[in-house]
């Protein structure tokens, strides 16, 4: 998703593989460190959104600038849609297995195709993945307030799990932070559309500058 738009400017992407489990995060902070001995760009989709600020506000002097796709709610999770698919999808899991639980899927062909391949990767850890994801905190607008590096946010306008709205109110609370709105269905004819958008969102936030400085 961001390999292409970040290739497109000159930054090669390093993705850290995920530790599938209840402590998924953990994993992803973990790699975080141990890859960050100069600032970096770092960026998430969803949960990898709500991380990746999660470490910048903990290692403001790391963090070079955020590119964060499909923010999904803000503090705690309570109902909102992407945490109730979550929660649905691992209770799922575990009572009907993964075979069930994707034949059940009413989405778009490429999305369904998505999901496959992602939770087939995660193996039995995926049911705690998908606690995770419903569970944990997000920043607050208070806390988002506080990153003070460029950063790029993207949402999609026909989204109903990560509606548009909230990465609208990151980008307000961000001071230097620009959104860029597209679509589910220019995802479906173009996997890197959404990471585009987000990597457009950061220029236009200034990126490219304090990459180089």
């Amino acid at each position: 998703m961001f390999e292409g738009p970040l290739r497109a400017v000159g930054i090669r992407l390093v993705a850290p593989r995920p530790r599938p489990g209840d402590r998924l995060v953990e994993g992803y902070m973990a790699a975080l460190d141990a890859a960050s001995a100069t600032p970096v760009l770092l960026g998430g989709v969803s949960l990898g959104a709500h991380v990746a600020v999660e470490w910048a506000l903990a290692n403001p002097e790391r963090c070079a600038g955020l590119l964060l796709a499909l923010p999904a709610w803000n503090g705690l999770p309570g109902d909102a849609p992407a945490a109730v698919s979550a929660r649905l999808s691992a209770q799922a899991v575990r009572e009907h297995g993964l075979d069930a639980t994707l034949a059940a899927v009413d989405t778009e062909p490429w999305l369904t195709a998505e999901l496959n391949r992602a939770w087939r990767r995660a193996g039995p850890g995926l049911a705690g993945s998908l606690d995770v994801a419903a569970s944990r905190p997000a920043p607050e607008p208070a806390d988002l307030s506080g990153i003070g590096v460029p950063t790029g946010i993207a949402g999609c306008s026909d989204d109903p799990v990560h509606p548009i709205e909230v990465a609208r109110t990151w980008a307000a609370a961000i001071p230097r932070a620009k959104v860029c709105a597209t679509t589910l269905a220019a995802l479906g004819e173009d996997r890197e559309s959404l990471g585009r958008a987000t990597v457009l969102a950061w220029l236009g936030a200034g990126g490219i500058t304090r990459m180089e400085q």
